[in-house]
């Protein structure tokens, strides 16, 4: 178990380093893209450090060789970089002081024998202060046990022992932090038998077949950190004042528990630098891997990751469903391989199950308080998708469009509206509907792991409906009590999926005439301002265009007056010309691509993906839509 965690995990890790910020960092103005630390707070997450690490595909790949960690410390010294100590990032905190300028902080998990015997005396040299997190049940491992560390078991001499860090710790470079006591590893998640890190996955029972319920996952969690900060505090005479979550997995929940036992400050591996402020919970930080030299580093650190591109593949679960499981798990094997062989950065997959095809939701693909389940399937696919291709997993749910099987709750919560072609949509604006939806985003993330959320083409009010909302007027009043209602959905998942991405579809139609805006709810500027990106629905077959490059043209030229660096705008292509159900060339959906890059769009999603029927085929998809270096690289 715990090698199939290290592996998922560096696979998950490393994509962090080239995939898009969370939230907070994708709205950074120019001047936040400058070097990670001239930012706030940079904080570099290390491992082991060995004498003996290969230059490239060492079997661990969080090693990094001394000879490098030295280099790395020359290197920041050199440039103006400040290592601080945990203590005064507390103190800076709390107004009590300020950190120098680039202010650094070395942060090492897992608490390895490495830290004592090749770390220490180079940061004894360098006067340097340091963070070690340690696994405390694996302090206390006794002779001849073993866990599975990955590339090799790891027994007693691998982990420091409590000599050691009493040593550390009275230099007074050294500050102790918990890593949990034993939740650093899998635990079953889901019927299908999927392992997802402990901290956050309510376990699932197959012979009870049950989920761990809310007062056991609470209290599971409240001992194990109870245990970690009672060892440490009786074998170090002090309670650690950090705790650094493993795997980068953590919640609201976990961070209260961890607070209230003296521990206001916690760490993940969520990006690369964090403004200090009051609230110290989740700082970012940049994993170190595969053995960096000085020149890899300096280029992680200086890059601008606001640059890079994003590749997104809209999936339909309901493809990947069928009532016989061996079907059902031959279609998630031929969904997770295409992935791997195109190679976008995104899937944006489908957590609701549609049918019937009326673009609202009959029942959903995760445990919930309120619609029919059609299958415990969410979490399996989801974890599959990241684990296996490397991708990263953005829920896509409906806003308001929810099929309630009461009919009489149905028909007292949905919108009154005199249009007949309007999707069927509950009414926001009653409290009983608002909760029912916030209630099914909070059920996703509680029995899910992803990273962001695609708000459905359903989360539009039209101008002859709920007469209540103020009037959209040039301030887009109707938009933004639509777009504040959704930011409420993405607040429901993060108490159990922090930095959530956000994504929202929009209709061509109000950028390419502005008065429409009023007939949806719906902006672009408004949009822009809200979310990470907008998904612009760049479809000219679906508008009825007879020239679809002049209409893509005259679309980019409109979403420019709002974005004119086109940094959060994404254009979704269409591959399926839904009037004929006739599916787009590959030759005609690179054509698009090509033209629109030429102009400046950076970021591109497509819909549908038919992984089933290999649908735009494999081969112009990844010409098309893959996120690796061109040409793409056979294997």
């Amino acid at each position: 178990m715990e090698r199939m965690l290290r592996n998922l995990t560096t696979v998950l890790l490393l994509a962090l380093l080239a995939l898009a910020l969370p939230a907070a960092a994708q709205r950074a103005s120019s001047a936040a893209e400058l070097d990670a630390a001239d930012n706030g707070l940079l904080v570099l997450s290390y491992h082991d450090v060995r004498d003996d690490v290969l230059e490239k595909s060492d079997g661990d790949a969080y090693a990094v060789s001394t000879q490098n960690f030295a280099a790395h410390l020359d290197w920041l010294s050199a440039h103006g970089y400040h290592p601080v100590s945990l203590s005064q990032l507390i103190k800076a905190s709390r107004g009590e002081a300020t950190l120098p300028p680039r202010p650094v902080l070395l942060t090492f998990d897992d608490g390895l024998r490495s830290v004592y015997s090749r770390v220490y005396p180079l940061l004894r040299a360098y006067n340097y202060p340091a963070l070690v997190a340690v696994i405390t049940d694996y302090v206390d491992m006794a002779p001849g046990r073993t866990i599975d560390y990955g590339y090799r078991p790891f027994g007693h001499d691998d982990f420091l022992t409590w000599d050691q860090l009493r040593e550390m710790q009275a230099s007074g470079l050294i500050e102790l932090a918990s890593h949990t006591d034993n939740l650093h590893h899998g635990v079953q998640s889901n019927p299908q038998g999927n392992q997802t890190p402990a901290v956050i996955t309510r376990i699932y029972d197959p012979k009870a077949q049950r989920y761990e319920s809310a007062q056991e996952y609470e209290k599971r969690l409240r001992d194990d950190l109870g245990r970690s900060v009672q060892r440490i505090e009786k074998e170090l005479g002090v309670r650690p004042k950090a705790i650094v979550w493993p795997y980068a997995a953590y919640n609201q929940l976990s961070n209260d528990i961890a607070e209230q036992l003296g521990m206001p400050v916690s760490f993940d591996l969520e990006g690369r630098s964090t403004p200090v402020t009051a609230d110290l919970h989740g700082l970012a930080r940049l994993l170190v891997t595969s053995n960096p030299n000085i020149t890899s580093l300096a280029f992680e650190l200086r890059r601008n990751v606001n640059l890079d591109g994003t590749r997104a593949l809209q999936i339909d679960m309901d493809s990947v469903y069928d009532s016989d499981p061996a079907q059902q798990a031959r279609n998630l094997d031929a969904l997770i391989e295409r992935v791997k062989r195109i190679g976008p950065t995104h899937v944006y997959l489908q957590a609701f199950a549609d049918p019937d095809g009326n673009n609202t939701a009959d029942a959903l693909y995760f445990p919930n308080r309120h619609l029919p389940m059609r299958a415990d399937l969410f979490n399996r696919v989801a974890w599959q998708l990241k684990t296996r291709a490397g991708v990263k997993v953005y829920a896509w749910l409906p806003v308001l469009g929810y099929e309630l099987p009461d009919a009489a709750q149905r028909a007292a919560l949905g919108i009154q509206s005199p249009e007949r072609d309007g999707m069927y949509r509950l009414d926001f604006t009653k409290p009983q509907a608002r909760q029912i939806i916030k209630d099914i985003y909070e059920d996703l993330a509680i029995n899910s792991y992803f990273e962001g959320l695609l708000f459905h083409d359903d989360g539009y009010v039209r101008d002859t409906e709920l007469a209540q909302l103020p009037q959209e007027g040039s301030d887009g009043g109707r938009t933004q009590a639509l777009i504040d209602f959704t930011l409420e959905l993405r607040d429901s998942a993060q108490r159990w999926r922090p930095k959530l991405g956000t994504v929202r579809n929009l209709y061509a139609q109000p950028v390419l005439e502005p008065q429409s805006a009023a007939w949806f709810a719906q902006r672009l500027d408004l949009f822009n301002k809200a979310y990470d990106r907008t998904a612009l629905m760049a479809m000219p077959w679906m508008e009825g265009s007879r020239r679809p490059q002049r209409w893509l043209d005259k679309l980019v030229v409109a979403v420019r007056a709002h974005d004119p660096e086109l940094k959060h705008t994404m254009f979704e292509l269409q591959t399926v010309d839904w009037r004929t159900q006739r599916p787009i060339s590959g030759e005609q959906l690179r054509a698009q691509i090509r033209r629109l890059q030429a102009q400046g769009v950076r970021h591109f999603a497509w819909y549908p993906d038919d992984f089933i029927a290999d649908k735009p085929s494999t081969q112009d998809a990844r010409a098309a839509m893959s996120a690796r270096n061109f040409p793409y690289p056979e294997k």
